[in-house]
């Protein structure tokens, strides 16, 4: 995703971020009175590290190392398995159940 820094509002460490477990999205106050947005799976694939305001132009950088992210969950990764056509085997079925 493709940003502009003149729009980054400020570098934010993802501690101070609230996590929504359920919607698998960090949230940070914004100034305009919304929530800076960015989802769990945009930063686990690299794909952004920007936190979006849906209410206002600006955006925060977020600071963060992809190993101090939450792990996936079961359903999660079934989900992926399902989305993507891959199967997966018994054994893998197994290890991931043993992890969660």
């Amino acid at each position: 995703m493709a940003t502009s820094d003149e729009n980054i509002y400020d570098e934010i460490e993802i501690e101070d971020m609230t996590y929504d477990a359920k919607l698998q999205i960090y949230h940070y106050p914004c100034p305009c009175g919304d929530r800076f947005e960015v989802s769990l799976d945009d930063l686990r694939d690299g794909e952004t590290d920007i936190g979006i305001c849906p209410s206002c132009s600006l955006q925060i950088r977020v600071i963060y190392e992809v190993k101090d992210l939450p792990l996936p969950t079961f359903e999660e990764e079934q989900k992926k398995a399902k989305g993507d056509g891959t199967v997966m085997s018994d054994q893998q079925v197994a290890s991931l159940a043993a992890v969660s």
